[in-house]
C-alpha cells in the first residue's frame, strides 16, 4: 500500500469514530410514539377495516409507514406495523377476513409498540441487615 492510501484510510477511519457517537447519542434521543399517536392510528386502522375506502386505507397507511423506520422499537412491533401496511387495502367485498387482517395488528400496535422500559424501585432485601425500629 503506498502512503497517500494509508492516510486516507486513517482520514476515513477517524471520520468514522468521530460521528458513530452522534449517531447512537441520535437513536437515544429518538421518543418513543405516545398512547395518544398510536391510539389515533389504532382508531384510523378500524375506520379503514370498517369502511372499506380508499382515503381511509391510504391515511392509515401514511400514519404507520413512520414507525417502520423508528431505531428504537421493538421487532415484534415493527412485526404488527408491517402487518397493518400489508393489511390496509381496499378489496371488493369487506369480509370477516379482511376486517380481521387489519384489526389484529392494530390492536397489537398499542400493545407491543409501547415504551416498555418503565424504571421500577428496587424491592428492599429481606435478607440480613439491620431492622428498622
Amino acid at each position: 500500500m503506498s502512503l497517500y492510501k494509508i492516510h486516507s484510510l486513517l482520514a476515513a477511519l477517524g471520520l468514522l469514530l468521530v460521528s458513530a457517537p452522534a449517531a447512537f447519542s441520535e437513536v437515544e434521543n429518538t421518543a418513543f410514539p405516545t398512547k395518544q399517536e398510536l391510539h389515533s392510528i389504532q382508531l384510523q386502522a378500524y375506520i379503514c377495516s370498517r369502511k372499506n375506502q380508499t382515503e381511509a386505507c391510504t391515511l392509515t397507511r401514511q400514519m404507520v409507514d413512520p414507525l417502520m423506520d423508528h431505531p428504537r422499537l421493538s421487532s415484534s412491533c415493527k412485526d404488527a406495523v408491517w402487518e397493518l401496511l400489508q393489511a390496509a387495502q381496499t378489496a371488493s367485498t369487506n369480509s370477516y377476513q379482511r376486517r380481521d387482517s387489519i384489526d389484529q395488528p392494530a390492536r397489537r400496535l398499542y400493545v407491543f409498540c409501547i415504551n416498555q422500559t418503565i424504571k421500577k424501585a428496587p424491592k428492599p432485601s429481606t435478607q440480613g441487615g439491620l431492622v428498622p425500629q
